[in-house]
C-alpha cells in the first residue's frame, strides 16, 4: 500500500470513530475544510492528501452558511454553492494577506444577481473592508471590478471585540497578534462552537485572548504553520512573522480546554508526510489534534 493510500485509510478510519455512521444525527455545526495552506497556494504531487488551496472554511447551521476567509479554496466552494442556485452567505475575513482574499474574484455567486452575500471584514488604516477589497480588482492587477459583481453583496466593517448575529448562531471576533492585525472568531450555535485562528504568533497579550476567545471550544482551527526549529532564533528563524507552531497551537489548546485541534495554515513548502508527522507530534500534547485537509467534514 502507498504511503498516501495508507495515510488517507488512517484519517478514514479516524473520522469514522469521531462520527459514528450507525449514529445519524443532524450536526448543529458542520465544518468543512477548502483551502487549508498558508502565504501561497501550492498545488502538486507531494500536496495531494493535504491539498494547497489556501484558507477557506465553511460552516453550515440550520439554512445558514458561514465562510471563513476568501483564499483560493473559495473557487471550488463557489462552484458547489452556485449548483444548488442562488446562495446566501455571511463571509468572515480575518485580514486582507492575498493568500486570503485571492478567490474572491473567482467565486461564482458573486456573478449571480440573485445571490445575497454579506461581507464582514475588519476596518485597517482607515480603510473599510469594501475599499480593502475593491484594491485588488483594478487594473492592472485584475480586469474585473469589483463593482462588477451582480450579486446583492453587503459590507460590513467589524472588528475585535465585536459580534454578529447569524440566524441562531452568535459570532464573536478577537484581535490576534499578526502583521497588519488578523481576527480570530467564535461561532456558536446550539450549544456546539468552534475557533477560527489562522495567521496568529505566539509570545504576546494575544495568546490570553485566544485562550480565552477558545475557552471550552468543541473545535479550535488554529495556525500551525512552523516547527519549534523553524521558530527558534538563527539566522533563518521564522519569529516575527506572524505564525506559530504545531507545538504551541497544542499546548494553547489544552490550556483552553478545547476538544479537538484542527493545524492549518500549513506551510506551502510542507508535504503531505511531514504535515502527518507534525500532527502526530501535536497529538502527543493535545490528543483531540489532526491537520486539516481540503475536503474534510468535522460534525459538531
Amino acid at each position: 500500500m502507498s504511503f498516501l493510500a495508507a495515510e488517507l485509510f488512517s484519517r478514514q478510519a479516524a473520522e469514522s470513530m469521531a462520527s459514528p455512521s450507525k449514529v445519524k444525527m443532524k450536526p448543529l455545526l458542520q465544518v468543512r475544510f477548502w483551502g487549508v495552506r498558508g502565504s501561497l497556494a501550492s498545488p502538486g504531487k507531494q500536496t495531494l492528501l493535504t491539498g494547497g488551496n489556501t484558507s477557506c472554511v465553511e460552516v453550515r447551521f440550520d439554512d445558514e452558511t458561514v465562510i471563513f476567509d476568501l483564499g483560493t479554496g473559495l473557487r471550488a466552494l463557489g462552484v458547489e454553492l452556485a449548483s444548488r442556485g442562488p446562495v446566501r452567505a455571511s463571509l468572515f475575513l480575518s485580514h486582507y494577506h492575498w493568500d486570503h482574499i485571492a478567490g474572491l474574484p473567482f467565486f461564482a455567486p458573486a456573478y449571480d444577481p440573485r445571490s445575497e452575500l454579506t461581507i464582514h471584514g475588519p476596518t485597517r488604516k482607515g480603510r473599510d473592508v469594501r475599499q480593502i477589497l475593491s484594491g485588488q480588482m483594478v487594473e492592472p492587477y485584475f480586469p474585473v471590478e469589483l463593482e462588477a459583481l451582480s450579486a446583492r453583496i453587503s459590507f460590513v466593517p467589524l472588528q475585535g471585540g465585536g459580534t454578529a448575529r447569524i440566524g441562531k448562531g452568535m459570532l464573536r471576533a478577537a484581535e490576534l497578534n499578526h502583521p497588519g492585525g488578523a481576527l480570530g472568531f467564535r461561532l456558536e450555535h446550539g450549544g456546539r462552537s468552534m475557533v477560527y485562528a489562522t495567521d496568529f504568533e505566539h509570545g504576546s497579550a494575544a495568546d490570553e485572548r485566544l485562550v480565552e476567545l477558545a475557552r471550552d471550544v468543541d473545535l479550535l482551527i488554529c495556525d500551525a504553520q512552523y516547527t519549534p526549529a523553524e521558530y527558534a532564533d538563527g539566522p533563518l528563524s521564522k519569529k516575527g512573522w506572524g505564525h506559530s507552531t504545531y507545538e504551541i497551537g497544542a499546548q494553547l489548546a489544552q490550556r483552553a480546554g478545547a476538544r479537538k485541534l484542527a493545524l492549518f495554515h500549513h506551510a506551502p513548502d510542507r508535504d503531505d508526510r511531514d504535515i502527518e508527522k507534525l500532527a502526530r507530534l501535536a497529538r502527543k500534547i493535545m490528543p483531540g489534534a489532526f491537520a486539516a485537509r481540503e475536503g474534510l467534514v468535522v460534525d459538531l
